[in-house]
């Protein structure tokens, strides 16, 4: 019988089970990052209560964290953070492929056209998250500051990479999705989600109609390797009442461009590569 080729970057005991192959009080100190992450400054006794885990093993987690830098704690409120060393761990991970230095400059030039913030997303756990933005000088604006996550279906950059899915795996990640509503435009069918990949393939760009947050617009595309499978996604995010819906053709042309240049520089950087 022919033997099973040993996947490379394992040990050879290993298998394929996640669950055997974790250290468990190692993924329990991650949970702990990943609540500073998402919900910022919280006591000993507030992240104790949120994991449902003793003061003391939290606090030994915290402790550990903070001698290499990852959180800190304020003396005064007594509260633990995010550290620096979290930031540049999290900045490795941006720099490969170089795609937010290769999009920064047609961000830019996005924002400068529609005079609207220009957001760069990647999709995360089945999530978009923003790892890039350039904000309009306008002083009513749209904010996704890198590392904000949002739900697929209720967003511009999300809607542009589950077009580019293919039908297996979209229809794989639509079984999970939950399709929470936000605002009553929020797309919460899945067959009304179904139609809208097709007309995000036809048009090219995608549209996010105040879907998550009432008086915000969006406009997305997709951005693609040499393999044509889609990395990442560019968009423009303003109020409603400048970005109309009369403008939303027009700017959804120039997503599109910024998009296919930003992908034909992530072509010419792989091929350099090779």
């Amino acid at each position: 019988m022919p033997t099973e080729k040993r996947l490379r970057g394992r040990p050879r005991s290993f298998n394929d089970n996640r669950a055997q192959n974790t250290v468990q009080s190692l993924d329990r100190a991650l949970d702990v990052l990943e609540l500073l992450t998402d919900q910022g400054s919280r006591t000993l006794t507030g992240i104790s209560a949120a994991l449902e885990q003793s003061p003391a093993t939290i606090y030994r987690m915290l402790t550990t964290f903070q001698l290499r830098g990852v959180v800190r704690m304020n003396p005064t409120t007594q509260e633990w953070n995010i550290g620096p060393e979290a930031y540049r761990i999290g900045s490795a991970f941006l720099r490969q492929g170089g795609l937010i230095e290769r999009s920064r400059p047609f961000m830019h030039t996005l924002m400068e056209e529609t005079r609207e913030t220009a957001n760069l997303g990647i999709e995360k756990s089945d999530e978009v998250l923003f790892v890039s933005q350039v904000e309009t000088h306008e002083t009513i604006r749209a904010f996704f500051p890198p590392g904000t996550q949002s739900p697929m279906h209720a967003s511009g950059i999300g809607k542009a990479l589950l077009s580019m899915y293919s039908e297996e795996r979209f229809e794989r990640l639509l079984k999970k999705m939950r399709l929470e509503a936000f605002t009553e435009f929020t797309i919460t069918d899945r067959d009304r989600l179904r139609d809208e990949m097709l007309r995000i393939r036809q048009q090219g760009y995608s549209f996010d109609n105040e879907e998550r947050t009432v008086g915000m617009r969006c406009v997305a595309a997709p951005i693609t390797n040499v393999h044509g499978e889609v990395i990442a996604g560019i968009s423009v995010s303003g109020p409603s009442h400048r970005m109309t819906l009369e403008r939303v053709p027009g700017m959804g042309a120039i997503v599109r461009q910024a998009a296919d240049a930003t992908s034909q520089g992530a072509v010419a950087m792989q091929g350099m590569e090779r």
